[in-house]
């Protein structure tokens, strides 16, 4: 199934899923980092790539949405898209309620248990990559349907005297 929201070509959920990935599992570090005794700035620089990651990562949802909501009733992937959308959702939540609560705190810095919601989080995190993984790998999302190692550059669409798979 080709995705349905692309930019010159290309789906824009991958685009913007490597965002929130990177930036809060880079907080999660920090904060780790900042509690064993780094740098005190640690822990400001993991609540804004939570803040940032938060903002991409709602981004991302909102364009997988569309993907999730064009997946065929009854059909594997989609069952495996909506357990990827609710993991996707349950690591949101986690993260947001660790944003709000070292909001307005004295120190950006995180503790024991908002660092233990963030490990847990990360956790979940992996297991919903792993199902974005399925989704595209395995089950086809996302995926130009014509693909294969010919396929024409998505800048320039085939003409009607192209075949997919010809190059010239």
């Amino acid at each position: 199934m080709e995705s349905r929201l692309k930019v010159l070509g290309h789906p824009v959920h991958p685009m913007l899923v490597m965002f929130p990935v990177a930036l809060l599992v880079t907080a999660v570090i920090f904060d780790v980092v900042d509690t064993v005794g780094g740098p005190d700035f640690l822990g400001e620089v993991a609540y804004w790539n939570i803040t940032v990651g938060l903002v991409v990562g709602l981004l991302a949802a909102s364009a997988g949405s569309v993907d999730l909501l064009a997946l065929p009733t009854g059909t594997r992937a989609k069952r495996v898209g909506l357990t990827h959308a609710a993991a996707n959702l349950a690591v949101i939540l986690l993260f947001a309620a660790v944003w709000v609560v070292r909001l307005n705190a004295d120190s950006r810095a995180a503790g024991g248990a908002l660092i233990a919601i963030e490990v847990v989080a990360v956790a979940i995190l992996g297991i919903s990559a792993w199902l974005g993984g399925e989704l595209v790998d395995r089950l086809g999302v996302g995926v130009y349907p014509q693909a294969d190692l010919n396929a024409p550059s998505s800048l320039r669409p085939p003409t009607a005297n192209q075949r997919i798979g010809d190059v010239r």
